[in-house]
């Protein structure tokens, strides 16, 4: 009985020791990102499976707030990569040099709209949000006005003081909005709208998800939102029509990159290929319905079914390049209904 005592604690010693530099072999890769903080676990954990000697670092925060943190820390960078973070952002980052070039390995089967076109690669795709209106028809019955098929019907005085829509300063969302705007009607008649819009609008959120959350709770008769988020509520049983107007829409991708002089490169560029397969992908459809990879399709219940047909040609490089002077001039215009930062 000693001897299988002494035996057993001998192997017990041993697997100890074996498993503890296994251990130490993990690799913290700071990672930062603006995903939704329900996404943070499953792709931690997808990561450390696909990338075992990897320890998954996040530093999350809304799109905007990301971006300027990002910049902020260029002459000293403390991320590894970025990534599940606006790819407008990831090319103002490859314009200032602050990107590693790689190009993954798999990423030519990809939709060549989530593959970098500008030499060197720099970064990649990965799924894509859109910018819906969540309209509530219980509310807007009160008013007795019909549910918009343009952008144009929700500057009826109506709607005074009941829309909401995400700040583009804080919330990819807005941005990718008052972007599309911009490039579908041209800069005086984009901000004339915008103008009108305002005179309706009771106040510019800091989250992209949040002006659907409102009107699905009947707070406000719209919001302009994440397509996803007006998906979810309308299932979860909010009175909701998720439209797309039919001129189209602005949208977004979702992308990662990594950080050019980052001292765990190697690991970095395994994470990087991961991005670009198929069971990735298929982990970016369980919260996005456009994702990257061809044939990998995961529509939620009460998703727009024409949403990817309504996606306007979107010019990211334009949209990169712009982001400080839009920015300023939207800010200047419309700041006096900017919600309370937390």
């Amino acid at each position: 009985m000693k001897r299988f005592v002494l035996t057993a604690a001998l192997c017990l010693a041993l697997g100890f020791a074996f498993a503890a530099p296994a251990a130490a072999q993990r690799t913290k890769i700071t990672i930062y990102t603006s995903l939704e903080n329900d996404q943070l676990g499953p792709f931690k954990q997808a990561i450390e499976t696909a990338v075992p000697e990897a320890e998954v670092a996040w530093v999350r925060d809304s799109t905007g707030v990301i971006t300027a943190r990002f910049l902020a820390e260029k002459d000293n960078p403390r991320a590894d990569m970025v990534l599940g973070h606006a790819a407008t952002a990831l090319l103002l980052f490859e314009k200032m040099g602050l990107l590693e070039t790689y190009k993954p390995a798999g990423v030519d089967a990809l939709k060549p709209v989530f593959q970098d076109s500008t030499a060197p690669y720099t970064w990649t795709g990965m799924d894509a949000y859109l910018g819906v209106i969540c309209y509530n028809t219980a509310e807007a019955g009160k008013l007795n006005v019909k549910a918009p098929t343009a952008w144009k019907d929700l500057l009826d005085p109506a709607y005074k003081g009941k829309l909401v829509m995400p700040h583009p300063a804080s919330s990819g969302t807005g941005y990718l909005m008052v972007g599309a705007w911009l490039q579908m009607w041209g800069e005086d008649a984009a901000w004339k709208f915008m103008d009108a819009l305002h005179e309706n609008i009771a106040v510019y959120t800091h989250s992209g998800s949040a002006p659907c959350v409102q009107a699905a709770r009947g707070e406000r008769v719209a919001g302009i939102a994440l397509d996803m988020r007006g998906a979810s509520e309308k299932t979860k049983g909010a009175p909701l029509e998720v439209i797309i107007p039919a001129e189209g829409t602005g949208w977004e991708m979702e992308a990662s990159g990594i950080v050019k002089g980052t001292k765990n490169l190697a690991i970095a560029k395994k994470i990087a290929d991961w991005v670009a397969t198929k069971p990735a992908n298929e982990l970016f459809s369980k919260t996005y319905a456009v994702v990257a990879m061809p044939g990998v399709v995961n529509y939620p219940p009460n998703y727009p079914a024409t949403a990817e047909k309504l996606m306007i040609k979107n010019d990211f490089v334009w949209m990169a390049e712009n982001r400080d002077r839009i920015l300023a001039e939207w800010t200047k215009r419309y700041e006096s209904k900017s919600a309370p930062k937390n």
